[in-house]
């Protein structure tokens, strides 16, 4: 049986793919209903008060946001503490968007500082969420229609596979 950290850490990795793959109703389930998201421009100076309060509502913003992109998230390096029904999580972030239709794309580099509850179905949900960047570094999106031909393409199998090196 996975303990409380594993079910906190794949809870997270939940999170990752479900915004990476579009897959809005998972992302909305590894949420809390009364979810709040802190996001810090600088790191160094938390922000007092919540971007989004609620879980349909961040779910709805980040839809609207990256609806279009191609997104690449990464969390590292958990550090997690269990007490009882409630939990405290840091992760290291890393993540890669890329949206021609919106006309932006960046690398970018932080941590997560999220706290946890588990439900009364036994379930652990994201209650807390606080995103702090260190870094951002902004490239050149891709043009407009690439990032769709480009998906198609790999899914129809149709993009060369390179070779490996010996």
């Amino acid at each position: 049986m996975p303990t409380d950290i594993e079910l906190i850490q794949a809870l997270k990795a939940s999170y990752f793919r479900a915004i990476d793959t579009k897959s809005w109703d998972d992302l909305r389930d590894v949420f809390e209903d009364d979810l709040r998201y802190f996001r810090d421009i600088d790191f160094r100076t938390p922000s007092a008060e919540a971007s989004v309060v609620g879980a349909d509502e961040f779910v709805q913003n980040v839809r609207n946001r990256h609806e279009h992109s191609v997104t690449v998230h990464q969390g590292h390096t958990p550090e997690i503490t269990v007490e009882a029904d409630t939990a405290d999580g840091v992760w290291a972030m890393f993540d890669w968007v890329d949206n021609p239709v919106r006309d932006f794309a960046w690398q970018g580099y932080g941590h997560y500082r999220e706290q946890y509850r588990r439900g009364a179905d036994g379930r652990w949900r994201i209650a807390i969420m606080r995103l702090s960047r260190i870094r951002v570094d902004p490239y050149r999106p891709s043009a407009v229609g690439s990032v769709d031909a480009h998906r198609s393409a790999w899914a129809r199998g149709e993009l060369p596979v390179l070779p490996v090196a010996d």
